[in-house]
């Protein structure tokens, strides 16, 4: 054990030494113990370094006090890479700036915490793109990228990250800085010649790859050169083909050694990457169907022929995770019957029609051989969603029931395209051996595919099958010459089977090369040589006893609480950003790029809390309750999680466990109990107002309740929706009666957003839709946010017994606010007592935002354009966080464009960051506005003064007033107005 894990204060003195932060409390330890691997470790501490200052500050200490440094960027590793009991050195937050970029020459010159997508996002109006591309593009950044050598869908065509690196600023093990890039033979020998670290590096490589013995076992024993994805331990053999060393004309480059070393070498400070001229502008996806996997990669030698720009293979079993992903359920829509297999071939034209014909011609191929039943052409449209099925691949196999999992131990393996066929029934015939059915995906054109047995790594009997299959496949590997590794790295995964992948003496050159770059071994030791058993540190501990945890809301669906956060594989899609991904998850952690602010972050120490907590109440842990204090429940992740991880969910049921342990605040109270606070006021609307409104009195209450001094309370309406509707209901006129719905009248509508309400009754009636209202409770929004769970229920228990009775398909619940109604459809089937289950679950198909009935019934044709103005008008539409994850803002924006003039752009904006309560609460809210100017804040105010702004949440409609000054309009005001009501 280093000395630091008992001396706090030589990290102490540490922490006041950097410019940027060292964290070694328990949470921040925990949150970065695990990466996307099965691998577990208690980091000593986490780095956030500002500067390279700071990293050489770093560098100096592990060498003084016997630690090591992990570096680590989105921590999406498959192999254990990000994990170990050192320093873990996360680039992310600081080290993400764009330094240089030069248009001319096509290169940009990076800092290693920049995210792919946002580089391409920023490279794109100067008509370049850095060209691989990832599964995991929308957070993988350039540092990770050439750590592990990433190539992506897209290789076939661009190479790997190693083929796009063309200068490395890097700081040695001994804090000395370097440059690599490319040189001449003479370059190279001036190099030598250097009395540094640096120097040496350069005297041993010559030393080691100039005798003809080692030549002949590197070319001899490593994998194919034909197989480009060739990731096995150290590239020494690129290095080997340059001037140097061969009569080939290829300057030396440490830059192909240190892509793929995995951090193990140096840590780059600086990277340069060449850039490549955006591809051809319009695209197609053949989506071949097929009902073997053996076919599927006949198909791929197909594929090939015709020069795709992408070959990617999805199997049975990722298809069907599909069926229950929210978000992915939408984009599945090209499948055709239930194929064993999907190959998706991209092709790419300066026309439709050159795309189109390339797209014909492959399938004609496919025909001509006989391979394949159905081959549907997905157009532009459509391709980046087919792309967004496939790239959710990894986190959807989280949603496998049960606690097997498809685990990555032998995901990772290429082979010679020529090979795959051959190789893949091989294969299938060892893993059934193991009693095993595998699941197959990925780049199928590269000679790739992901394979992944299913597992239980809690129970010992598959530890040991888990290492065993590794084993096997290994040597399988090595019948085909291939590389166990592609892009996913060796890590501590595979590390154990590289002397068997190039020989013991390639292994051996190996450890020299790493004892030579890194003698004390500080950087990121135990990955590629010297690794730890492959079957050890796993994230579970084998054969314990499972703990059950009684909850409020009902999580036997997924098996339990602890299920639900385990179903987070570490995927890091939570970890996507404005510029790179877009999307609602995660608000918080988008405004402050911390690990705790992810859904993962906020999974990963509830399941470490809840499974080894001694405690009697596992909820009541300060840790749980930081990471889950910034959680805004947007709902994001339940929709735009691949595994479905509903925080929003846990969130509340922590907080309702917690509460048995410690006090309620009494802003929780208050919140829970808006509307009966709400229903005092509105007896005497005009004093309370002036008591919300008043400096002095309203201030006591902020103060008192701890709310920001800079909100504005929300005023009650002058009556409310449901006096409004006994009085004036009867006298509305319209067109003749189509059908009958129901109206909730929740709890913000009918206090708060009167008119809302008013006009939303008013456009209905007026459409021929005769609207009735019934005596009713809350939705119980408010209690549920808070964890008030004994509340919600009641409420929830109420309203399903109500509307149980009355609501069908042909006479639905329908209401305005978002938040408030999909409470019907998304908790109350798992809130409410158990004998109202059935009914909860019968209900939920019948309730539905206003927008969505009347976006089904324009396209019904009950609804037409002839109702609306002709004026010219542009609307932006901002949807509500609730509506993305659980219905979809495309009804919003349907209904507001039956104006036929009327254009509707949707503002890429995720939340708003009011999120109910939480902008309204004083610690949170400089956050909420910080969310809100990513997106939501500017876009609203490039508004010219004649455009309208739609949001439909309330919350929504606050926060773009408190930010921007401007008022929104619900999508039915702004129907109300067009209607010339």
């Amino acid at each position: 054990m280093s000395k630091t894990t008992k001396d706090s204060p030589l990290l102490s003195q540490l922490a006041l030494e950097l410019d940027g932060e060292l964290h070694y409390d328990s949470l921040m330890k925990t949150l970065y113990a695990t990466d996307a691997s099965v691998y577990r470790a208690l980091p000593t501490a986490v780095a956030l370094p500002k500067s390279n200052a700071d990293i050489k500050k770093l560098i100096d200490f592990a060498n003084s006090n016997g630690l090591s440094l992990i570096p680590r960027t989105a921590g999406t590793s498959l192999a254990g890479q990000c994990v170990g009991d050192g320093i873990v050195v996360d680039v992310s937050k600081y080290l993400n700036k764009i330094i240089e970029f030069n248009k001319e020459e096509g290169w940009v010159r990076v800092q290693p915490g920049v995210v792919r997508n946002e580089l391409n996002n920023y490279l794109k109006e100067y008509g370049y793109f850095f060209s691989p591309i990832t599964s995991t593009a929308t957070r993988a950044m350039v540092g990770g990228m050439v750590g592990n050598n990433s190539c992506g869908t897209t290789s076939i065509v661009y190479g790997s990250t190693r083929e796009h690196v063309l200068e490395l600023k890097v700081l040695l093990s001994d804090g000395s800085e370097a440059v690599f890039k490319s040189m001449t033979p003479d370059e190279f020998d001036l190099k030598c010649k250097e009395e540094s670290l640096e120097g040496e590096l350069y005297r041993h490589v010559r030393e080691e790859l100039s005798q003809q013995e080692i030549q002949e076992n590197i070319r001899e024993n490593f994998p194919k050169s034909t197989i480009h994805r060739r990731n096995t331990g150290y590239a020494l053999d690129y290095l080997l083909e340059s001037q140097v060393f061969s009569d080939k004309d290829v300057p030396f480059d440490f830059c192909k050694l240190l892509c793929g070393s995995e951090g193990t070498l140096a840590i780059t400070t600086e990277i340069k990457i060449h850039l490549d001229p955006l591809p051809d502008p319009f695209d197609i996806v053949v989506a071949a169907h097929f009902e073997t996997i053996h076919d599927s990669m006949k198909a791929a030698q197909v594929a090939m022929k015709e020069k795709p720009t992408a070959v990617e293979l999805m199997d049975k079993k990722i298809l069907d995770c599909t069926k229950e992903n929210v978000e992915q359920s939408k984009n599945r829509d090209f499948v055709e019957g239930d194929p064993m297999a999907i190959l998706m071939v991209e092709f790419r034209g300066k026309t439709i029609e050159e795309a189109n014909a390339q797209g014909a011609a492959f399938i004609a191929a496919l025909k001509n051989v006989d391979l394949g039943y159905a081959y549907p052409i997905i157009g532009p449209d459509r391709t980046s969603s087919a792309w967004e099925l496939r790239s959710a691949g990894l986190g959807l196999l989280a949603n496998i029931p049960g606690d097997k999992k498809a685990v990555a131990c032998i995901e990772d393996t290429a082979v010679d395209i020529d090979d795959l066929a051959n190789y893949i029934d091989d294969f299938a015939e060892l893993i059934a051996e193991f009693g095993q059915q595998s699941v197959y995906y990925a780049h199928a054109g590269a000679g790739e595919i992901h394979l992944r047995p299913i597992l239980d790594l809690k129970k010992s009997k598959d530890v040991d099958e888990f290492y065993k299959i590794s084993e096997a496949s290994a040597k399988l590997v090595k019948k085909y010459n291939g590389s166990l590794s592609g892009e996913h790295g060796d890590g501590r995964l595979r590390a154990a089977f590289i002397p068997l992948m190039v020989g013991q003496e390639n292994y051996d050159l190996f450890k020299r090369v790493k004892a030579k770059w890194d003698p004390k071994g500080i950087f990121n030791p135990g990955k590629i040589v010297d690794a730890p058993p492959m079957n050890s540190s796993l994230r579970y501990e084998a054969d314990l006893p499972k703990r059950e945890h009684k909850t409020k809301f009902d999580f036997s669906q997924v098996g339990g609480i602890l299920p639900m956060a385990e179903k987070c594989n570490g995927s890091g899609d939570c970890r996507k950003l404005p510029n790179s991904g877009g999307g609602t998850m995660c608000p918080s952690y988008q405004a402050t790029r911390y690990e705790k602010d992810t859904t993962r972050g906020r999974a990963n120490t509830l399941r470490e809390f809840l499974t080894k907590s001694e405690k009697e109440n596992p909820f009541d842990h300060p840790e749980i309750k930081e990471v889950m204090d910034l959680c805004l429940s947007c709902k994001g992740c339940t929709s735009e999680c691949p595994s479905n991880v509903d925080m929003a969910t846990m969130k509340a049921e922590f907080q309702y466990q917690y509460f048995k342990s410690n006090p309620v605040p009494l802003r929780s109270k208050a919140f829970t109990h808006i509307n009966s606070l709400n229903e005092l006021g509105s007896r005497v609307p005009g004093i309370a107002n002036f008591f919300l409104s008043n400096g002095l009195t309203g201030g006591v209450m902020k103060k008192v309740l701890g709310v920001a001094p800079e909100r504005n309370l929300p005023a009650l309406s002058p009556q409310s929706l449901r006096k409004w509707y006994k009085k004036n209901y009867a006298k509305l006129n319209g067109k003749p009666i189509i059908k009958t719905v129901y109206f909730f009248c929740d709890e913000f509508t009918n206090h708060n957003d009167t008119d809302t309400g008013i006009k939303a009754i008013k456009l209905l009636r007026h459409l021929g839709y005769e609207v009735k209202m019934v005596d009713h409770v809350e939705s119980g929004r408010g209690a549920m946010s808070k964890g008030l769970l004994d509340h919600a229920q009641k409420m929830a228990n109420k309203n399903v017994e109500i509307f149980s009775e009355i609501i069908k398909a042909e006479s639905p619940l329908l209401g305005v606010e978002p938040s408030a109604i999909l409470s019907f459809r998304d908790e109350y089937p798992r809130l409410v007592s158990p004998e109202y289950k059935e009914r909860a679950r019968s209900l939920k198909f019948h309730c539905e935002l206003v927008d969505e009935f009347l976006a089904k019934e324009s396209l019904a044709g009950n609804i037409t354009a002839e109702s609306f103005t002709k004026e010219r008008r542009q609307v932006k539409l901002h949807g509500h966080c609730h509506q993305k994850a659980l219905s979809s803002v495309n009804y919003s924006k349907k209904i507001l464009e039956l104006p036929q003039n009327y254009q509707v752009t949707v503002i890429p904006s995720g939340c708003c960051g009011m999120a109910g309560s939480f902008g309204y609460e004083k610690e949170h809210y400089e956050l909420s506005m910080k969310i809100g100017e990513m997106v939501l804040f500017p876009a609203v105010r490039s508004a010219g003064s004649e455009d309208l702004i739609a949001a439909p949440g309330t919350s929504c409609r606050h926060q773009i007033a408190d930010g921007t000054g401007k008022k929104a309009n619900h999508p039915v005001e702004i129907l109300f107005d067009a209607a010339g009501l």
